[in-house]
């Protein structure tokens, strides 16, 4: 029993500190039975050791740990099989690794080890899936399936399916069944038997409990175990920390040092759950010590015990984001979770929110805490703030150097709390575990679809606060999977906290739907904005800014309605309009047109007395290398100033054009605004930008004294709006390509809904909230009627506007994994949670119909864009001044160059879209760009360009990068 290997010394660590080339199956699962004990002990929130206990234990929390300890310990009982044993000689590897494995195979053969004749020829299976099979029998199920005559356990077999899955995919059925024959029990049933007697041992289990306690029944049960297992396996899968054993050795210590290195593992990665300390608002937020009035409804409101669904719907720039903070902090003190999660809408919002987060932190936590913060999203690693928080985890104890550093009492030297980043939370899918989290919605919206590890997804976020900000941002699409996410959000006992200055109450609605679906309870809802708190019962409340109360803040915006005159006319207006002061944004819908405006300010600058450092450009498809300079500059002089003071890096004028990233969550105050038409909703949240900051308003020019927003559009020959793309077929020849961003029927409705309501002087005066209702509704809801032509316009674009919606949720719904059927509210079986490699990891891989992903669109292709000097230097500048590091770095040997290796290749990464390789002028696909010889770029579609943008290898003159403007097809 004690020579079958679990694992061996791929990475070295092992020899270098001369211990043995493989460690005994049996001592790693030792290790994973500790560690899930200790990850019980000190992460798991108590509402999911409440779920484990009744699922696992009958009722009795002692003995469902123990349960639990076993079970996450014998996931990888199927390396005990020819199949996964042979692997170490006759799989990859080099002569050295060979030769240990011949001595391994003659010494495990001669002490009596069942294997197989031929090892390289064994019958196959993945070690996960003989789990699956040979555990119910091992564990007591009686059934002829087991080869017994009694009835069939469903809670054994669904233990064994879900362990099953720990590789990241529940596997299906036939999966299960095929691995019958790859470890038959006749051959290695003694063997398995031995190990799970010696583990329940060892944990001090009764191995007879099992068929009566063991009842995965609920789904956030399910959900909660996969990801105690997977994180249980990972921890004491870390060599930083568990050693391999002598398998001459006894047991008994084996147990005794997976005790101690676990306690030790989970104390270093600082898994230990969030203990959230009595604080005032006052102590909370000490430069606003009184909150505002919807604020402290909003306190009023949040129940004082139980999880709860919290909606605060409140104008942009009111202070949501604070309050939030202030309910997940009362949310994790009355509940006890292990942190939170704030999901935004873009990547550019989250890294904004992200250093506020990191405020946040520096006064809840407790002088001497120190948290990991993590980052979550593709390009993470490229800002500088995850940088800042890995240096800081390095100055408080990094376990690659000092594993005796007792982290949780490292003080700080200003008295309060710290957050940081251990590296080890950058690795695939980790970034949720960890105690704070901000990053993009993609993460709930993939995490009830069955794309691989989508339990831990899943699981780390039942074990939160989750905060949604801009819920109204999201196309059908993904919120039908946040619907989906928010009820097993419900189930598994999490609290959630939705933001948004305007979502329509379709959206609000389907949210506390869902919410109550996962709570097993129903009730009214009148429908009315404000702050909505659905409580652990699904009770509904309200209160916050109601529009009717004289008290709440109003928010007042003209809307000016302009005929588009072309770019020359409105930047030539526009520069001589701020000629004496003022700064301004245009907002493009798409970049062409941004680009393009920016052009033509550039170019009629000079003659209206404009510097070009006053007219900024700021998009999408710039690289974040350029991006994220640009939006730390524009925070810089256009966000608040310190202490509830004005600003005094603040211009005098200023010119920004930009495409919708300019209203993610960016906190700059613009003098006055342009935008494209565009959805009522886009339009209030782009007005957010506008008169943000009441400080400035006594120094802003006469001329932008009143908060106004020109929306331009574009007349056909009826005189109205071009909503639509072009179709030839159709007879349309005149459109525009707005209308592949937003649904033309929104658009065409946005525009008759302001329209009808102008004053004389065409001037659309809005007033927030008062006014938030009727004009969401009113695009939103109904079916719109008007007179004349404008009425086939709305027609025709709804019609095709309810098949899109149609299709969408059609999409999500073949996607995702729900907690309970619709109709009887029964649980999902744990078969129907198996996914596979035809759902990918999550937006990558995967069949197209069924792969997981986060939001539709078109697909794009990450393409790494670096210059080619004219020496023929490789650098990531076109100034020529840093060097690419291309050579070959591991985070094992060199960890600082790595880090920085990974920054800079991350900072020149841009996505294309995949239609450009599409049509007769379409790019050659990526697939045939030259190959380059550096490690650094293997694997990657590699762009060179020349300094001046002129693309000189990948797709070789047909693009052009520059860093002001971004790329663009020539």
């Amino acid at each position: 029993m004690v020579l079958a290997w679990g694992k061996t010394d791929q990475s070295g660590d092992s020899a270098r500190r001369g211990d043995p080339a493989w460690t005994p199956l049996l001592a790693h699962l030792l290790d994973v039975a500790a560690t899930a004990g200790v990850l019980w002990d000190r992460h798991l929130p108590p509402h999911i050791c409440r779920r484990l206990t009744e699922a696992f234990g009958a009722g009795n929390e002692a003995t469902a740990r123990q349960v639990v300890m076993l079970l996450a310990a014998l996931h990888d009982l199927g390396k005990a099989s020819d199949c996964f044993l042979g692997q170490w000689q006759h799989g990859r590897g080099n002569l050295q690794s060979k030769l240990l494995a011949k001595a391994w195979e003659e010494q495990a053969r001669t002490a009596g080890l069942p294997l197989g004749d031929d090892l390289a020829r064994a019958f196959y299976a993945r070690h996960e899936h003989i789990t699956a099979v040979a555990l119910p029998q091992l564990l007591g199920c009686p059934c002829p399936e087991c080869g017994g005559t009694g009835e069939r356990h469903a809670g054994l077999h669904d233990a064994g399916v879900l362990l099953g899955g720990h590789h990241g995919h529940i596997p299906n059925p036939e999966t299960v069944e095929r691995a019958r024959g790859a470890a038959p029990a006749a051959q290695w049933g003694d063997v398995h038997a031995a190990i799970v007697q010696t583990v329940a041992d060892a944990v001090g289990l009764d191995l007879g409990t099992l068929v009566q306690v063991v009842d995965p029944v609920r789904p956030s049960a399910r959900v909660a175990f996969l990801y105690l297992v997977y994180l249980a396996d990972w921890v004491a899968s870390d060599t930083e920390f568990f050693r391999f054993r002598v398998h001459t050795t006894p047991v008994t210590d084996w147990w005794q040092a997976s005790v101690q290195e676990a306690n030790q593992a989970v104390r270093v990665r600082r898994l230990a759950r969030w203990q959230a300390r009595p604080m005032t608002w006052a102590q909370m937020w000490p430069d606003t010590p009184l909150p505002r009035t919807f604020q402290a409804a909003g306190m009023r409101l949040v129940p004082t015990e139980g999880q709860a669904m919290i909606v605060v719907e409140s104008d942009t720039g009111s202070g949501k984001t604070r309050l939030a903070l202030w309910m997940a902090h009362h949310l994790a003190r009355t509940c006890g979770y292990s942190g939170l999660y704030m999901a935004l809408p873009t990547r550019a919002a989250g890294n904004q929110v992200a250093k506020e987060l990191r405020k946040f932190l520096q006064t809840v936590l407790a002088p001497g805490d120190v948290r990991d913060m993590a980052l979550v999203h593709g390009t993470a690693q490229a800002t500088d703030l995850v940088h800042q928080l890995v240096d800081a985890h390095q100055t408080h104890g990094d376990a690659l150097t000092d594993l005796t550093s007792a982290v949780e009492t490292a003080t700080c030297t200003d008295g309060s709390g710290l957050a940081v980043l251990d590296p080890w939370y950058l690795r695939r899918c980790l970034a949720l575990v960890a105690g704070f989290g901000v990053g993009t919605v993609d993460q709930i919206a993939l995490a009830p679809q069955g794309s691989r590890h989508w339990a831990l997804r899943l699981g780390a976020l039942m074990c939160k606060v989750v905060i949604i900000d801009e819920a109204h941002a999201y196309e059908l699409f993904q919120q039908n999977l946040l619907s989906a996410a928010v009820e097993w959000l419900a189930e598994g006992g999490a609290s959630l906290v939705v933001l948004s200055a305007t979502l329509p109450r379709s959206i609000r609605d389907e949210l506390t739907a869902a919410w109550r679906r996962g709570l097993g309870a129903t009730g009214d809802d009148d429908g009315s904005q404000g702050i909505t708190v659905v409580d652990h019962h699904g009770r509904l409340r309200r209160g916050g800014p109601l529009a009717e109360n004289p008290e709440t803040p109003k928010l007042l915006t003209d809307i000016q309605l302009s005929k588009d005159s072309g770019d020359r006319n409105l930047v030539a207006a526009l520069l001589d309009r701020a000629r004496s002061g003022g700064c301004v944004v245009v907002r493009s819908t798409r970049v062409d047109p941004c680009r393009s405006r920016y052009r033509e300010a550039v170019r009629l600058a000079r003659a209206s007395g404009w510097q070009p450092d006053e007219i900024l450009i700021l998009h999408g498809m710039l690289l974040p290398r350029h991006r994220l300079l640009l939006e730390a500059r524009l925070a810089n002089i256009l966000g608040p100033g310190t202490e509830g003071k004005r600003n005094p890096n603040r211009p005098n004028r200023l010119l920004v054009f930009a495409t919708g990233v300019i209203e993610q969550s960016l906190d700059l105050d613009f003098d006055h605004g342009v935008t494209d038409l565009c959805p009522i909703d886009v339009a209030v949240q782009f007005r957010g930008r506008i008169h943000r900051h009441a400080v400035n308003n006594p120094h802003r020019p006469s001329w932008c004294r009143t908060a106004r927003l020109t929306m331009l559009w574009q007349p056909d020959p009826d005189g109205l709006p071009i909503v639509e793309p072009p179709d030839f077929d159709a007879g349309r020849p005149i459109g525009t390509y707005d209308g592949l961003v937003y649904a033309p029927y929104v658009l065409a409705a946005s525009w008759h809904i302001l329209t009808q309501r102008r004053d004389r002087d065409g001037t659309v005066r809005l007033q927030t909230p008062r006014d938030s209702a009727w004009a969401l509704e009113s695009v939103y809801g109904a079916p719109l009627q008007a007179a004349g032509a404008v009425q086939g316009l709305l027609d025709r674009t709804r019609a095709a506007y309810l098949d899109a919606l149609a299709d969408e949720a059609l999409q999500a719904e073949a996607r995702i994994f729900r907690p309970y059927t619709r109709r009887r509210r029964t649980p999902v079986a744990t078969y129907d949670l198996a996914s596979g490699y035809a759902q990918g990891d999550g937006d990558n891989g995967g069949v197209t119909g069924i792969a997981a992903v986060s939001r539709l669109g078109e697909e794009s292709v990450d393409c790494l864009i670096l210059y080619q000097q004219p020496d023929a230097t490789i650098t990531y500048d076109h100034e020529g001044l840093l060097k690419a590091d291309l050579g070959q770095r591991s985070p094992s040997r060199d960890v600082i160059a790595y880090r920085r290796q990974q920054k800079d290749l991350l900072a020149n990464t841009l996505a294309i879209p995949t239609r450009w390789f599409n049509g007769r002028r379409g790019l050659p696909p990526a697939t045939d760009w030259p190959k380059h010889p550096q490690p650094a770029l293997r694997n990657k579609h590699v762009i060179l360009v020349a300094p001046d943008g002129t693309c000189l290898s990948g797709p070789a003159g047909r693009l052009r990068y520059d860093h002001t403007t971004g790329i663009e097809r020539t």
